[in-house]
C-alpha cells in the first residue's frame, strides 16, 4: 500500500471537551469531510501535516501495512515539532535502515492495544489510584495521570513526560491521541 507524506493526520478540527466522560480530557475530531471514522489510523497520519516525521518513521520501520490491519490500536501521535525537541540527528539516525529494530521498539511503544478513548484511560487511571496502567505493544508499560489543571499526560520507561494534546481521534482500526513529546521505551 503506497502511502504519501500528505496524508497522515487530517488536520485537527478544534478541541472540545470530552463531555461524556465528564472529564477535561481534550477532545478533537480529525478535520475530515468523510466522516469522523474515515481511514485507518495510518491514513489519519498520513492526512496531517503536523505529523510527517511520523510516517517517515512508520514507513522506515516497516509498520504501514500492520497499523494499516484491523486492530484495534490506540496510537499515541508525536507531531513533528515533538520529534524536533529529539537532540540534534536523532530523527535522521533512527531512520537509517541499520537502526530499524530501534526505530520499530520505539514507534511500537506508542502503541496500545484495543481502542481507548479518553474516558477508557481516565477509567483506568482511576482503577489505578489516578495512575492509568497502559501496557505497550512494544511490551513495556506507559503510566497516564491527570494534572491538577486537568490536562492529561504519558509518562514513558526512562521517566519523560508528554502531553496528550488532542484526544479521540476515530478511526476504522482504532483511536489516535496527539501527544507533544517522543515516548522512549
Amino acid at each position: 500500500m503506497k502511502i504519501t507524506s500528505e496524508k497522515l493526520f487530517r488536520a485537527i478540527a478544534g478541541a472540545a471537551l470530552m463531555a461524556s466522560a465528564a472529564i477535561p480530557f481534550a477532545a478533537a475530531q480529525a478535520a475530515d469531510h468523510h466522516g469522523a471514522h474515515q481511514g485507518t489510523v495510518v491514513d489519519g497520519a498520513v492526512a496531517s501535516p503536523d505529523h510527517t516525521t511520523l510516517v517517515a518513521a512508520v514507513k522506515a520501520a516497516g509498520l504501514v501495512e500492520t497499523l494499516s490491519g484491523t486492530g484495534p490500536f490506540t496510537v499515541f501521535a508525536p507531531t513533528n515539532a515533538a520529534f524536533a525537541k529529539l537532540p540534534a540527528g536523532t530523527v535522521d539516525t533512527l531512520l537509517k535502515p541499520e537502526n530499524k529494530a530501534t526505530l520499530t521498539s520505539i514507534l511500537t511503544y506508542h502503541v496500545v492495544p484495543g481502542k481507548l478513548m479518553a474516558a477508557d484511560i481516565a477509567a483506568n487511571a482511576a482503577a489505578h489510584g489516578g495512575k492509568a496502567m497502559l501496557k505497550t505493544v512494544q511490551g513495556e508499560t506507559l503510566t497516564g495521570w491527570k494534572d491538577s489543571a486537568g490536562g492529561w499526560w504519558l509518562t514513558d520507561a526512562k521517566g519523560g513526560k508528554v502531553k496528550i494534546t488532542a484526544a479521540d481521534m476515530a478511526k476504522s482500526n482504532g483511536v489516535i491521541h496527539v501527544i507533544d513529546g517522543v515516548l522512549m521505551p
